[in-house]
């Protein structure tokens, strides 16, 4: 029996569009923290090797205190660790696993897996790598390793990446990888187990029991179903137990729609995010719908506000909401004269569509929210 650990799409050197620079600073060193964690788990398991199918870099134009940090991690593993290029960072002349640098701080006990040969990891226990060499080559690279496989001896590991055909949407991608030919080396015993990587959630794949994606250690998009884990794979000849370890610490959180209609449902909104917890490590995406007046609309500004505060990111997606001034709005304006008259034109072309109308009604808000707002202490 072999015991190792199978990790995938650290995706280090990640930009989120929805962290600001604070929350992406900590969003990186997160990263990096859930390298810490796969090296405790490693050992905590006695783990007899590591495997990262893919994307460890989330492209080959890393920064130099990237590569650094990353050969820094992974000096901590205990256990020999086996280095796949995927697609975000194939095994082409930009690589940064072809560096001095990666080369000189990687020593013996990081390896990469640049070609389809397999790599005796332990006696009778050869790994088999899928390298990429390109962003998108003709074919998935594991068709290749599969035809190339020798006959039914040795216990034999694939590492892979990319999706499978199986429960991947646009079967016209060429990178795709046909689950059926895995699947027949396992029943042939020419392949025991297929770790793949790619698909960023925890997802078993087919009937077998031996393919599995561990998805990314720590969660990169609102998508995601469960990201977050690795897996520790205990394999032999009879058999594959693969057991979940959480390490990741950060949360991409997309609710289901919101409708608002009145300020009781802003107030419902409002206490929904705050029992969300460890908001400082959590992106939040709400897609809001409905119809609000403007007092309503600017109690939701005001919260959307303060959101931006506490959480990691916001992403607010509302074309589908609208905001209408109403008598009592403006009424509460207790506006005279010019302004008055303006408020009423605002409102007239608030009615409308287009920019100039959304332009109209965010002014109304904004108006609403300015008579709201409690008086300046003198």
């Amino acid at each position: 029996m072999i015991r190792f650990l199978h990790s995938g799409d650290w995706q280090l050197g990640m930009t989120r569009s929805v962290l600001g620079d604070e929350a992406q600073a900590r969003f990186a060193d997160a990263r990096f923290g859930a390298i810490r964690r796969l090296a405790e788990i490693a050992a905590d398991t006695r783990c007899d090797f590591a495997v990262v199918c893919g994307d460890v870099f989330e492209s080959n134009q890393v920064e130099r205190r990237t590569l650094a940090r990353a050969l820094e991690a992974l000096a901590a593993m205990p256990v020999p660790v086996y280095l796949l290029p995927g697609n975000h960072d194939p095994l082409d002349a930009a690589s940064p696993l072809r560096t001095r640098a990666f080369r000189e701080a990687a020593g013996d006990r990081v390896r990469v897996l640049d070609d389809t040969s397999p790599r005796e990891v332990a006696p009778g226990v050869e790994l088999v790598g899928a390298p990429w060499h390109s962003r998108r080559p003709e074919v998935n690279p594991a068709l290749g390793a599969l035809a190339a496989l020798g006959p039914a001896g040795p216990l034999r590991i694939l590492a892979a990446h990319g999706g499978v055909d199986r429960i991947t949407p646009d079967r016209r991608d060429a990178s795709l990888l046909p689950l059926e030919p895995i699947e027949r080396a396992l029943a042939e015993q020419r392949l025991h187990y297929a770790a793949l990587g790619d698909r960023h959630s925890l997802t078993a794949v087919g009937e077998s029991g031996r393919v599995y994606y561990a998805g990314t250690p720590e969660s990169t998009d609102f998508d995601e179903r469960e990201p977050g884990f690795a897996l520790v794979v205990e394999l032999d000849r009879d058999g594959a137990r693969a057991t979940p370890h959480r390490v990741g610490s950060w949360l991409f959180v997309r609710p289901d729609p919101v409708d608002l209609e009145r300020e009781s449902d802003v107030d419902a909104l409002a206490e929904r995010l705050a029992e969300l917890e460890a908001k400082e490590r959590t992106a939040l995406r709400l897609e809001l719908r409905g119809r609000l007046d403007l007092r309503g609309a600017a109690r939701l500004e005001a919260l959307i506000e303060r959101a931006r505060d506490l959480f990691a990111g916001v992403d607010v997606r509302d074309a589908a909401l609208r905001v209408v001034a109403g008598e009592d709005d403006l009424a509460d304006l207790a506006l005279a004269g010019f302004a008055a008259r303006a408020t009423e034109r605002l409102r007239t072309e608030a009615r409308g569509e287009g920019a100039s109308a959304a332009a109209a009604r965010d002014a109304l808000a904004l108006l609403a929210r300015l008579a709201a707002a409690p008086e300046a202490a003198p």
